[in-house]
């Protein structure tokens, strides 16, 4: 059954940052066979991808996995950037490599050590280091360490980012090094799992998202270089799984799943409604999104990539459903419209004052069941508002 409904958008004024600015920025696992995953990835719909991980021996000296050069060239030849990322969640919890790490960042060992670090990034064509060290791994010498590879890496034209979580490890991290880094990535997810059998739920909940990029910037992190982290894997607490499992074999085994965050016997995972509505979070509020990893990914009309780009390009009319065009109003106050480049695009809303507002007439809405209102705008807004109402001309 179907009824009437009325939808009223109330705008603010428009700011002029762009959906398109945003960073897009695809961590990529070097356990896995490289050379084919450089073949299948969308670059198009990347800004960054992070090889994860090389890691240093006792004297400085970072390993490096041959199948990287084909992420790097392919990556380069569409435009896309190329981080090295170090550390990882296991090597920060301890052993040689983190022990590595330690002594190398020392105030007395700092200087040679990020001296190799950028030697090692000219020489492998990187543009920049990530720095993925985490919880255990954020001593007393990570913040003096970051901020002097970061004036080395800024001084020849690289850049440096990080991966952090307020929950592991994120009160060690020092304010000071916000300054230096271009941006955080900021790991929301992992918030369970099967680490804790007597706590099932979801991992990454959209309110987590938000609460992390709230601590950060509320930290005085600039909003600009928060990136949003997006899992592409769930866990699992039951009898269909107890462990980790990637979102392409979710999907695969379940029918449907790609539009659910719960599936079988308690696997706990980011569909895609979750997933586009962290990345309009992100457009609004922060610089882009993160993904870890981009090898867990689906293919075709169910990947979460192409879920993100169709949020941050604006292109994704509803399948079935209903798709309005702005200038559609059937009455409004004080709305200006302007020509558009989009092919078939009709009009732009070009411009509005706070308080201008359209309402669009008899849009039919399920009585039952659940659905998605979806808008597009080319800029971010203040103090807009969109509004349903079920028989509201009647």
């Amino acid at each position: 059954m179907l009824q009437k409904c009325i939808i009223i958008l109330v705008l603010g004024v428009f700011n002029l940052a762009t959906a398109q600015q945003k960073k897009v920025i695809a961590y990529v696992p070097n356990w896995v066979d490289l050379n084919a995953l450089a073949g299948t990835i969308q670059y198009s719909k990347l800004t960054h991808i992070n090889i994860a991980f090389e890691n240093p021996d006792a004297n400085g000296y970072l390993s490096f996995n041959s199948g990287n050069n084909a992420i790097i060239n392919t990556a380069h030849a569409q435009n896309v950037k190329v981080f090295v990322s170090l550390g990882g969640g296991a090597i920060s919890e301890g052993g040689a490599i983190r022990d590595n790490y330690f002594n190398l960042i020392t105030p007395g060992n700092r200087t040679a050590f990020i001296q190799k670090l950028y030697d090692y990034v000219v020489a492998h064509n990187f543009d920049g280091i990530d720095v993925d060290l985490e919880g255990p791994a954020i001593n007393g010498d990570y913040g003096g360490f970051v901020i002097a590879l970061a004036n080395k890496l800024h001084a020849n034209g690289k850049l440096i980012s990080s991966a952090l979580s307020e929950g592991y490890g994120g009160a060690n991290v020092p304010a000071s090094t916000f300054a230096a880094y271009d941006w955080i990535n900021i790991m929301a997810y992992d918030a369970t799992g099967p680490w804790q059998p007597g706590n099932p739920g979801q991992h990454s909940p959209y309110s987590m998202a938000v609460n992390q990029f709230n601590y950060w910037t509320g930290r005085g992190l600039p909003a600009s270089k928060a990136i949003i982290g997006l899992p592409f894997y769930g866990y699992g607490f039951g009898a269909s799984a107890n462990q980790g499992i990637s979102y392409a074999n979710i999907v695969a085994q379940y029918p449907g799943a790609e539009n659910l965050d719960q599936v079988g016997n308690t696997i706990y995972y980011n569909g895609i409604p979750t997933i586009k509505a962290k990345t309009t979070f992100a457009i609004q509020n922060a610089g882009g999104v993160m993904i870890w990893e981009l090898s867990q990914d689906a293919t075709g009309s169910k990947s979460l990539l192409t879920a993100i780009n169709q949020v941050i390009t604006g292109s994704n009319p509803p399948g079935t459903g209903t798709l309005i065009q702005a200038e559609s109003y059937n009455t409004m106050s004080g709305v200006q419209t302007e020509a558009t480049t989009d092919t078939g695009g009709g009009l732009n809303v070009g411009y509005a004052d706070t308080g201008d507002w359209m309402a669009y007439y008899n849009i039919n809405f399920p009585t039952s069941g659940n659905y998605v209102i979806e808008y597009r705008v080319a800029s971010a807004v203040n103090g807009a508002r969109i509004s349903s109402d079920l028989n509201a001309r009647t």
